[in-house]
């Protein structure tokens, strides 16, 4: 049985609500059919699809408000609904100084514009060196990332006490989506990570300055696999496909990281 803490709870369910619009709280683990028609008299306006592996992605607009929100459906029930850039519902962003700082997700870096080249860690002063080691690849990798979370639904539910059912709330572990992005540096028999804080659950151990050491690392020529360890329970395990330069991250579920990574094209044609 899983149990956590009464601070845990408020902790993490803070840092929901902080993403999801206050509005809309309330139709989080809803099920789809009934929040799709709350949601429109709410005055938001279908945009477009997205279709993930095990989830939908939905975006709605709020002229309003000018408010653009994902919301990510699985198992038939609206898993998060979370504020989202205005272009992602095709619409052209406020006019604000302060914009991109208040709007940007909790990635911790950003995709370098497509004027730039890759950068090199082989240069006329040596390659680039943690500690004793030479950094062989250097990879940066943008997707989304998932992480548990807590979530007030309303429905009826049987009061055994009373014989009857009784309509009311109650709160439930949710899996947690967000924009997020990783680094890895990876050297002979070895490498590291670097987390967004929202990957790094609250119990964790072993990570220096946001970078966590990789082990087990096998380096193929199609595929990289590698561990880094969160905690006692937590040992996610990291997969990157050279050829597609996909990468996926699993750990104790709902843990888990999914995108793509800057690419280097090579006269084999992987990606890195």
């Amino acid at each position: 049985m899983l149990t956590i803490s009464a601070a845990a709870i408020a902790m993490i369910a803070g840092s929901a609500h902080a993403q999801t619009p206050a509005d809309l709280r309330d139709l989080v683990g809803a099920r789809a059919a009934g929040a799709e028609t709350a949601i429109q008299a709410r005055g938001y306006v279908f945009v477009k699809t997205q279709t993930g592996d095990d989830r939908k992605y939905s975006y709605w607009w709020n002229a309003r408000s000018r408010q653009c929100v994902t919301v990510a459906t699985m198992d038939g029930r609206y898993a998060s609904i979370t504020s989202s850039p205005a272009p992602d519902c095709n619409q052209r962003p406020p006019v604000r100084d302060d914009y991109e700082s208040r709007n940007r997700p909790d990635v911790g870096f950003t995709r370098p514009g497509p004027g730039r080249e890759s950068p090199s860690y082989a240069d006329e002063r040596g390659p680039l060196r943690v500690g004793q080691n030479a950094v062989d690849l250097g990879l940066v990798c943008f997707g989304d990332g998932q992480r548990p979370g807590v979530a007030t639904t309303y429905g009826w539910s049987w009061n055994s006490r009373r014989n009857r059912y009784d309509y009311g709330n109650r709160t439930e572990m949710t899996a947690q989506q967000f924009d997020a992005s990783v680094m890895i540096q990876l050297w002979d028999g070895g490498g590291r990570i670097s987390l967004p804080k929202k990957l790094v659950p609250p119990i964790h151990s072993r990570g220096s300055d946001s970078w966590w050491d990789l082990y087990d690392v096998e380096t193929g020529s199609d595929v990289i696999r590698a561990k880094y360890r969160l905690n006692g329970l937590n040992k996610p395990e990291v997969i990157i496909n050279r050829r597609s330069g996909q990468i996926s991250i699993r750990g104790l579920d709902p843990y888990a990281f999914r995108g793509s990574c800057d690419l280097i094209d090579g006269e084999d044609h992987r990606r890195f």
